[in-house]
C-alpha cells in the first residue's frame, strides 16, 4: 500500500483556497469531513490518512461504461474478504422504504461478541460493511462484511460514506468506489480498510478521497490473529475520562423533545445542528420523543451537537 499523507493544517488551508477559487460546496464538505474525523481521533489522529483517489484510467473508463455495477471478491482460503469495488449511483441505493435485513447470522473471520461499557453502543465489534448498505443495498453478504471495531465503523468510515450517499442523492451522479480490507499474514481481523472514492461525471471535483481507516478501538488492545481483545490498562483511564467529558451523563435521555434522525447514518441531531443542513431529504426524519426512545430504535447521538 502506497504511503498516504494527511495534515490537518494543510487540509484546512486547502479548504479555504478551494472555496476561494469557486470549488463546490460538496468538495468543501468532504475536506471538512476529513478534518473533523482526524481532529476527533485523539491519540489515533496520525493513523488516519487521507489523500486523493488513485484509480487508473482503465478503471475509470470501465465504470463509465458500466454505471451501477458492484463486484465483491471471493473469500480466500481463510474465509477472509477481499477488495470490493463498485460504480455507485441511483441504481445501487436502497429503494425508498426498503428495510435492512438482519446480518446476525454472518460471522466474519475473527468475530467475537465482546462488550465494554465505554464503547459507544456497548459492542467492541461491528459486522462492518466494506461498501455500506446505504450505498449498495447489500446487507447479509459475507463477501462484504468484516470484523471491524465500533470506532472504525462509526467514527472513521461512516462520515465518508455519508458524503458519498448525500452527493448521489443530490445529483443522481455516480461515484467509483473501492474498499479494501488489509490483513497481515494469516491474521483473521483486518488491520484497517482503505476506502477510495471518485465522482465520475465531474471528474472527481466533488468526491475525491483515499482514506485509511485503522481497525482500532480507544482503550482496547486487539489480537488481530484471533480477534481476542482486552482492556489497555495504559490508556483506559484517558478513554473513560474523555467519554465523561463529552457530557453524555449531562444529557437527559428521558426528556421529550423534537430531534432530526438521519435514517442512513442512524444519528440523532438537534434541529439546528450543522449536519442537518447537509443531510439528504431522503435520509431526514423528524422525531418527537425522548433520546432514550430514539436509541432503542437503533440511533446514536451526533457527536457534534449531542455527543
Amino acid at each position: 500500500m502506497r504511503k498516504r499523507r494527511f495534515a490537518l493544517v494543510v487540509t484546512l488551508l486547502l479548504s479555504v483556497l478551494l472555496g476561494a477559487t469557486g470549488c463546490s460546496d460538496t468538495q468543501s464538505k468532504t475536506d471538512q469531513t476529513a478534518a473533523s474525523v482526524q481532529q476527533s481521533a485523539g491519540t489515533y489522529a496520525q493513523q488516519i490518512t487521507v489523500d486523493d483517489a488513485s484509480f487508473t484510467d482503465e478503471e475509470i473508463a470501465y465504470a463509465e461504461d458500466n454505471l451501477g455495477y458492484e463486484r465483491y471478491s471471493d473469500l480466500d482460503v481463510l474465509g477472509r474478504c477481499g477488495e470490493a469495488m463498485a460504480c455507485l449511483g441511483p441504481e445501487t441505493l436502497p429503494a425508498r422504504g426498503e428495510e435492512r435485513e438482519s446480518i446476525s447470522e454472518v460471522h466474519p473471520t475473527g468475530w467475537h461478541s465482546i462488550r465494554y461499557d465505554f464503547v459507544d453502543g456497548g459492542s467492541l465489534y461491528n459486522r462492518s460493511h466494506l461498501i455500506g448498505w446505504a450505498l449498495s443495498a447489500e446487507n447479509a453478504n459475507e463477501r462484504n462484511l468484516v470484523t471491524g471495531t465500533r470506532w472504525m465503523n462509526a467514527d472513521v468510515m461512516r462520515p465518508f460514506e455519508e458524503d458519498v450517499a448525500d452527493y448521489i442523492y443530490k445529483t443522481d451522479n455516480h461515484v467509483l468506489y473501492r474498499s479494501t480490507p488489509v490483513f497481515e499474514g494469516d491474521e483473521l481481523v483486518c488491520r484497517g480498510i482503505r476506502v477510495e472514492a471518485l465522482s465520475l461525471e465531474d471528474g472527481g471535483r466533488e468526491i475525491n478521497f483515499d482514506v485509511w481507516c485503522p481497525n482500532l478501538q480507544p482503550g482496547v488492545t486487539i489480537d488481530y490473529a484471533t480477534g481476542d481483545a482486552w482492556i489497555d490498562e495504559e490508556t483506559i483511564d484517558d478513554v473513560v475520562e474523555d467519554a465523561s467529558s463529552r457530557g453524555d451523563d449531562a444529557i437527559d435521555r428521558d426528556a421529550e423533545g423534537t430531534y432530526i434522525l438521519n435514517t442512513s447514518s442512524k444519528k440523532i441531531h438537534e434541529p439546528d445542528c450543522e449536519g442537518v443542513q447537509d443531510m439528504s431529504p431522503r435520509n431526514r426524519e423528524e422525531f418527537t420523543g425522548s433520546i432514550a426512545e430514539a436509541e432503542r430504535l437503533g440511533y446514536n447521538l451526533c457527536p457534534q451537537c449531542l455527543g
